[in-house]
């Protein structure tokens, strides 16, 4: 697979740059590598089914496709590892205080910057394809969606980006991961994406089926799980869904 071969799909608007991807997958018309950028999504999603706001070509929209089929289904959880890594980098280039949020988005100090959603088919035991859904605030000065946290970079540094650079910076870099993840580097990328943790080692408010407790996040489990440390001393594994930050 070669990055530096781009192909490149530019839309002014979609519903979904993850649908337009999916349905290019489907129709076997989609080469590892291929990119799709939106100026502007109509039903911009996120996880838990979310809506992701963006002004209309303020914001990096995109989706990447990969076929890493060297990968077994149970380790998916690499995918997004490695996205998150990528976008940390670039964050991390221009600006302080990035962190990565488990399981999938990336925070400017306590405020939401990007978020991913990877959608992946599965072929017998390994991964098929992957969709890799980035959205990236940039440009946006005003929020008015009713998210708790927003913020773009532009808020931040006070500097105005362009897209197009923005997003061959971040293919470059999210090519660099592959790269790790198709030679086997899984201790590194697990402990580099941990390092990145927001608020990893520190006592947070989290809630449950049960409700709120205290805890510090101590571990990312094999299959991506959160593992908290509890103020009782007991260890608790979560899934995606099953337990959510309180700010």
């Amino acid at each position: 697979m070669n990055f530096s071969d781009k192909n490149y799909i530019v839309l002014n608007a979609v519903e979904s740059t993850n649908n337009y991807a999916n349905q290019l997958i489907m129709s076997k018309q989609a080469v590892e590598g291929t990119v799709v950028l939106a100026y502007f999504q109509e039903k911009g999603r996120g996880q838990r089914g979310n809506y992701w706001e963006s002004e209309k070509g303020k914001n990096l929209l995109t989706s990447i496709i990969l076929f890493p089929g060297f990968l077994p289904a149970e380790r998916q959880f690499a995918i997004s590892k490695i996205v998150s890594l990528a976008l940390y980098d670039f964050l991390n280039s221009k600006t302080l205080d990035v962190s990565i949020k488990w399981p999938n988005d990336l925070y400017l100090g306590s405020r939401k910057i990007a978020g991913i959603l990877i959608e992946n088919g599965v072929k017998g035991r390994n991964i098929f394809s992957s969709v890799l859904g980035i959205g990236l605030n940039l440009n946006q000065k005003e929020f008015v969606s009713g998210a708790p946290n927003p913020v773009s970079l532009q808020q931040i540094t006070g500097k105005e980006y362009n897209i197009h650079d923005v997003l061959d910076e971040i293919v470059e870099l999210i090519f660099k991961w592959y790269q790790r993840l198709a030679n086997g580097d899984f201790e590194y990328i697990d402990s580099m994406y941990f390092e990145r943790l927001f608020r990893k080692n520190m006592w947070s408010i989290f809630k449950d089926g049960d409700g709120e407790f205290k805890a510090k996040i101590i571990g990312i489990g094999e299959f991506g799980q959160l593992i908290l440390k509890r103020q009782n001393g007991k260890l608790s594994e979560y899934m995606f869904k099953e337990v959510e930050y309180i700010f």
